[in-house]
């Protein structure tokens, strides 16, 4: 039957060849766009795994430009969809350009329609194997602790984890990227840990909170009389940290100089302290993390280009607390529990109307905002439960982005919600089905219909 049918979608304004290949391919259900509007049209109401893709189009059916804007706008909306790229107009310039936009193979005409065929098996084939990657990424559990102390239940942080523990046995350098109060010490920490290193000295330092006549001699350390004051021989951070991880949190405000004398102990892995004459072979693995933006600053000139890749080796990027839904719930209860037992243990849990102000709060400040406000509620309640008021916040609705279509965004809103009511309840089946006023069979087809079973 059609419907069981994997779905393509031809854009080609050729009557003839739209003729030919939807006869040829009986094994999709092939839908065919002639131009533009149409093909975008197709892409959201079908939702197309695979679409071949014709450069000449009208207005440009001589040219390629129009058939580069649907390619464009395709990627756009729809980025893991696998486009085919087929034209006569300037093949092998025509290949190169569509791949770097995003095309996932390329076919010159005139159409050898059996070649294009086992193209199109195998973009779906792919596509239907990152789909159940995605899938199984997806997956909700239970509280999980990865990287030793990280407490989440998403996806996107097991991503993360699962990033750094295969960069952690190598020695190099690593950049966390991510807005302030994401955890990136503590995933630095976590680097070490999982490393060769950890036996060695985890060293951090916040290149920020320095000032800059400081700076250099927090990292590299001086001699006895180098300056005035300096009356002992000190070693700085790079040093103390030999055979062991620097963490250079806020890496971004090194001034300039001193990112010249950085760059030379990453490519040479040798040290002269402020005052001395002698080098000092240094053996330390640098991780840093910034909430700046670097590219901005090297092409201002405030952030030295050369650098920036001797840290940058592998990026790892941080995503918000909003963009993991159902671990603000966890990481309150988890401070809730800490700061309980430490400041007012009569304190037990949250009300129902703080969880719902936790879940809707857009935590721009994310886990760091989290766990103070966490704690001024412990200390503010007077009963054994905490309550909004005693969060002393607003809640706040996240509009996000605009979704292909509206299926997709109801999947994302429903997704959402079941991530984040299990999250609420502790994967307890019953009590989410209650949160989210449903019943338990609903839920439970819920679970399976989004492949959310933990």
């Amino acid at each position: 039957m059609a419907e069981n049918k994997p779905k393509l979608l031809v854009v080609e304004d050729d009557e003839g060849l739209q003729a030919q290949l939807k006869w040829a391919y009986d094994d999709y259900e092939v839908v065919i766009a002639g131009n533009r509007d149409q093909a975008l049209a197709l892409l959201r109401s079908e939702e197309p795994a695979v679409v071949t893709l014709d450069l000449g189009l009208p207005p440009d059916p001589d040219g390629t430009t129009e058939g580069f804007a649907v390619l464009d706008a395709i990627m756009e909306m729809k980025p893991d969809t696998k486009v085919v790229v087929a034209s006569g107009h300037g093949a092998r310039e025509s290949a190169l350009q569509a791949i770097e936009r995003g095309a996932y193979d390329f076919y010159q005409k005139p159409v050898d329609i059996e070649q294009l065929g086992m193209i199109v098996d195998r973009a779906h084939r792919l596509h239907a194997i990152e789909a159940e990657n995605r899938r199984l990424a997806d997956k909700v559990g239970e509280e999980k602790t990865v990287l030793g102390s990280m407490i989440t239940a998403a996806p996107e942080m097991a991503k993360v984890a699962r990033t750094i523990e295969r960069v952690a046995p190598t020695n190099v350098s690593v950049m966390l990227l991510g807005a302030s109060g994401t955890g990136k010490e503590l995933l630095a920490k976590g680097l070490h840990e999982a490393s060769d290193r950890k036996h060695g000295a985890f060293v951090a330092i916040n290149c920020a909170a320095i000032p800059e006549n400081l700076l250099e001699s927090e990292l590299f350390g001086h001699e006895k009389g180098a300056f005035t004051g300096a009356v002992k021989t000190t070693e700085g951070k790079i040093e103390l940290a030999n055979g062991g991880t620097l963490f250079l949190d806020e890496v971004g405000d090194i001034p300039l100089p001193l990112q010249v004398k950085l760059l030379r102990f990453l490519q040479e892995r040798l040290i002269e302290r402020i005052g001395g004459r002698k080098p000092i072979a240094v053996d330390t693995r640098i991780v840093c993390a910034t909430h700046q933006n670097l590219e901005a600053m090297i092409a201002e000139g405030s952030f030295r280009e050369d650098l920036f890749y001797r840290l940058a080796e592998i990026v790892v990027k941080i995503p918000s607390l909003t963009e993991r839904p159902g671990d603000a719930v966890l990481l309150a209860k988890h401070f809730l529990a800490k700061f309980a037992a430490e400041m007012n243990p009569q304190v037990k849990g949250f009300a129902p109307d703080a969880l719902a102000a936790i879940d809707s709060w857009t935590w721009p400040g994310n886990v760091r905002e989290l766990e103070n406000r966490i704690k001024r509620a412990v200390i503010m309640a007077d009963g054994k439960l905490v309550g909004a008021d005693d969060l002393d916040m607003d809640t706040d609705e996240d509009g996000g982005e605009l979704a292909l279509n509206l299926k997709q965004a109801r999947e994302e809103a429903d997704r959402r919600m079941i991530r984040k009511a299990l999250a609420r309840t502790q994967g307890n089946i019953s009590n989410s089905a209650k949160i989210l006023g449903i019943s338990r069979p609903t839920l439970y087809d819920l679970l399976k219909q989004y492949d959310l079973q933990a």
